[in-house]
């Protein structure tokens, strides 16, 4: 069969949309949901879909980049673009997927859907490799399984695919039977049912039922029985069912895991026969999704030593870019393990997010197993390169190399990633943004190597969508129109400077905030064009503030008078913010001063107030809610009388992240998120509805065994009267890891075990007693992560988790994760 097409006079007919078309012919490729993200205009339609932000709020920016089609649920828009084409439907949203569900019928497409809460990428991923040999797979790009992430996985679907592999997550009731419409699997995989997005769920029951609908129609059905304790077996979907267990009895009876040298063999029972496999990772995780992929070939037909076979051939699989420092100032981008168009085209936007660097560089491998013609796929490549604006093009492989001419800026070319290596002396690489994108086969982690600054073995990650979600979780809370100012002030409480800033200024925060003038411009130099208030302006640094087009915060009258000394003749309407003492006490104007104030600003042409806010003192805790309130009511009546005197209304607000939690009423123009955004939020009980944004690892020098009686540390702190086994881990008070968690305060988890801390902490290293546990130089050494939490560590040394984030030292390497 021939791939459909969709003209948007069709897709107004699919949807049953009212129209206003200048062209209703015009032909449909792409579905654009984010106006950063456009590749072929001409070929797009815009959905303005509403979630945290309305959709039609961002019309303009995906006109600048020359998209022409929208949908739109919002008719005012018709009449303000008259050479656009739109659509009219009463739901976005619900028009995308109507969309794709129209588009997956046009398929006899077999498609595996996967559920569950935790591995369904990996087992995704790993089937793809697994199966990849016979079938032509179109899969969901990452992770992309949400209301809006299926269906642009689905409408990726052309008619010489086989296989669809597609994966399915909800985070609330009702959200799973559109999904199954559109993805219509034949074949069902539940995956792990844990606690990840378990606050849309009244119970874990109802979790599991509203995930099994997206099986409800399936043929077949591959489950743990462990999985589905909650619900009758009766109840079970597929009208053929496979199970797999460890623990019981199942069609696949699992007898043997055994660890061998970084590897896992697996015996099992099969159709009353011994069968084994050999899986080429050792950790819990992995096996669980290991087991998944044997049970999920063996129910497709396969025989077990054809599963044998392709298992112990798994490779890993790195579902996150990693944003690393690079060698000669560079930044470096590391998705070394896979390459294909959809994993592309995200890791491009990534690359433009990036600000820092006015040179873009990409070194790509030729691409395989797509099923495409070469000089289609590579014209493709091509023009998305171009779209995306890379400066420059390194490629690897004699596929791509031969078709050198379709890229049109500078390139190189090189027959495989030897060749590379070997002129890597010769090439220059200063001062730019390197992604390095790589098929498997070709081994680009070496590549990598090359390019990425020697990391100190303590290394703090970064989860960029975990900020994200952050993000939007306040969002969500914040009543339209209200303005989002972000804090990152000390280098973003330890997270880092423009990794961080870039970030939030492509997720569209309206504002961001710092304490000190070289934070703001060290974020200019970066390319961050955000407005920037600086909240502890130096009169010293004045002339760089006014030159790098940052904001201080003003505080007193002396401090106003001194930047208006600073002000040339030339200088008018200079953005500055007033800060009210409304109970803080620490900076800010009060009620005497505002005569004095209010006439300066009167009299003054030089400075225009953007915004008049002031700082909540304890908007977390309950006990002082009147203290808040007389907070709030002495702001507002502060922040009036000025407005009266001025002829413009500033921005006012007062809200700090527990402010957006517990005050809504406290909003105003706009709200001010600083820890909130890194998981933290003492209004919240244990951070419910936030994900955990940062990891602190290190790893284990060397392991001893101790005699008993013997000491370990300065000062000989440490007693192991019985004896016992320490290990030595890279990370000390030097790195931010305090001499208070000595002598037992502090722990680590290593290999899955919670270990104290054994002796004072000296300046590059710690000990833990890691008695009775398998334990070797090299093993990973978790400071602090979603289970062993910095709340946890805080309250161990009776600090706060700022303090614990913003003492980790600038040694402590920063690598960022971004999916």
């Amino acid at each position: 069969m021939q791939n459909p097409i969709y003209t948007l006079a069709k897709i107004a007919e699919i949807l049953n949309a009212d129209t206003k078309l200048v062209d209703g012919e015009v032909i449909i490729h792409y579905l654009v949901i984010d106006s950063r993200s456009v590749l072929v205009p001409e070929n797009s339609v815009f959905f303005a879909l509403s979630s945290h932000r309305n959709g039609h709020e961002f019309i303009k920016d995906a006109y600048a980049k020359d998209i022409r089609n929208f949908v739109i649920t919002e008719a005012k828009y018709v009449n303000q673009y008259p050479d656009c084409n739109f659509l009219l439907v009463n739901d976005a949203l619900a028009a995308l997927q109507q969309l794709t569900i129209y588009h997956r019928n046009q398929f006899n497409l077999k498609a595996i859907g996967i559920t569950g809460s935790n591995g369904k990428t990996i087992v995704k991923e790993w089937l793809y490799q697994l199966l990849a040999a016979d079938f032509s797979i179109v899969k969901s790009p990452k992770s992309y399984n949400s209301q809006i992430g299926v269906p642009l996985s689905v409408w990726q679907i052309e008619a010489d695919d086989t296989l669809g592999i597609f994966e399915a997550g909800i985070s609330s009731v009702n959200e799973m039977d559109r999904l199954a419409e559109i993805i219509r699997p034949q074949v069902g995989i539940l995956t792990n049912i844990g606690e990840a997005h378990a606050e849309g769920f009244s119970s874990k029951k109802e979790k599991l039922t509203e995930k099994l609908k997206l099986f409800a129609a399936s043929e077949l059905f591959i489950y743990a029985p462990e999985y589905v304790t909650e619900v009758n077996t009766k109840d079970l979907p597929g009208k053929k069912k496979f199970s797999w267990s460890s623990k019981q009895v199942a069609d696949l009876q699992i007898t043997t895991v055994e660890p061998i040298e970084g590897n896992c063999y697996l015996r099992a029972i099969y159709q009353n026969a011994e069968i084994e496999c050999m899986l080429p990772f050792k950790d819990k995780a992995s096996i669980e999704n290991g087991m998944i992929c044997w049970a999920t070939l063996l129910a497709l037909g396969y025989t077990p030593e054809q599963a044998d076979q392709r298992l112990e051939k798994l490779s890993h699989v790195s579902m996150r870019l990693e944003l690393k420092n690079g060698i000669n100032q560079c930044s470096i981008i590391d998705d070394s393990y896979s390459a294909d168009i959809s994993s592309l085209a995200i890791a491009l936007d990534f690359l433009n997010q990036q600000n820092q660097h006015p040179k873009k560089t990409v070194i790509l491998s030729e691409l395989f197993e797509t099923g495409r013609d070469d000089m289609d796929l590579y014209t493709e490549i091509a023009e998305l390169l171009s779209q995306k604006k890379v400066n420059r093009l390194i490629g690897v492989g004699t596929h791509i190399s031969r078709y050198a001419d379709l890229f049109k800026f500078e390139t190189q070319f090189f027959n495989d990633t030897n060749a590379f290596i070997e002129a890597f002396p010769g090439l220059q690489f200063n001062h730019e943004t390197i992604l390095v994108k790589g098929a498997r086969r070709f081994e680009f982690g070496r590549i990598s190597k090359l390019l990425t600054q020697k990391i100190h073995d303590t290394v703090l990650e970064i989860d960029l969508n975990a900020m994200v979600g952050n993000l939007q979780f306040y969002r969500s809370k914040v009543k339209p129109g209200v303005k989002i100012m972000a804090m990152v002030k000390a280098f973003s409480y330890g997270s880092g400077s423009f990794e961080i800033a870039n970030l939030l200024q492509f997720h569209k925060v309206d504002y961001l905030a710092v304490a000190y003038a070289d934070e703001g411009i060290a974020l200019r130099k970066a390319g961050i064009t955000l407005p920037i208030m600086v909240m502890s302006p130096e009169e010293s640094a004045f002339e760089a503030i006014i030159k790098h087009r940052l904001e201080p915060e003003i505080y007193s009258v002396e401090i106003l008078n001194s930047f208006l000394n600073a002000l040339s003749d030339y200088d008018f309407d200079y953005p500055i913010h007033i800060k009210i003492d409304s109970g803080m006490h620490r900076l800010g104007f009060d009620q005497p001063e505002m005569d004095a104030l209010s006439g300066l600003l009167k009299d003054s042409a030089r400075v225009k107030v953007q915004s008049i806010f002031s700082h909540l003192v304890a908007s977390d805790a309950a006990e002082h809610d009147g203290f808040t309130g007389q907070q709030i009511d002495k702001f507002k009546s502060i922040a009036d009388q000025l407005v009266n005197v001025l002829a413009y209304k500033p921005l006012l607000h007062i809200s700090n992240t527990s402010g957006i939690s517990r005050w809504p009423e406290a909003q105003f123009d706009m709200v001010r998120l600083g820890i909130g955004l890194y998981g933290f939020d003492s209004a919240l009980a244990n951070n419910r509805g936030l994900q955990t944004v940062m990891v602190l690892k290190t790893t284990v020098t060397q392991v001893k065994t101790l005699e008993p009686g013997e000491t370990v540390g300065y000062s000989r702190k440490g007693v192991m009267p019985n004896g016992g086994k320490i290990a030595t881990v890279k990370i000390g008070y030097a790195d931010g890891y305090t001499r208070y968690f000595g002598n037992g305060v502090g722990k680590m988890l290593v290999n899955g075990h919670l270990v104290p801390v054994i002796g004072s902490i000296c300046m590059d290293m710690t000990m833990l007693d890691v008695t009775g546990i398998d334990v070797k130089p090299g093993d990973e050494a978790i400071v602090f992560n979603q289970q062993h939490t910095i709340m946890q560590l805080a309250k161990d040394i009776n600090t706060i988790p700022y303090e614990i984030l913003t003492n980790i030292s600038q040694r402590v390497k920063r690598v960022y994760f971004y999916e």
